[in-house]
């Protein structure tokens, strides 16, 4: 926001914008994954299941399963 404020954003087109405001959504529902009650076999199918929509493109993902 403070980008957008200031007028320094690094987009040329609302849809490059819209491009990485999805992988950031994408990322964050990935880091949301959490075991709670479940087994790890359904915790591995959920976290795996997120991994494949996010085309993840971050730190190691043996770190965001930790």
């Amino acid at each position: 926001m403070e980008d957008l404020e200031t007028d320094a954003l690094e987009y040329t087109t609302v849809g490059e914008f819209l491009v990485d405001l999805r992988k950031e959504i994408k990322v964050t529902e990935l880091k949301k994954v959490e075991q709670r009650t479940r087994t790890i076999k359904k915790f591995f199918q959920e976290f795996r299941r997120v991994v494949r929509r996010s085309r993840y493109e971050g730190r190691s993902l043996v770190e965001e399963f930790k």
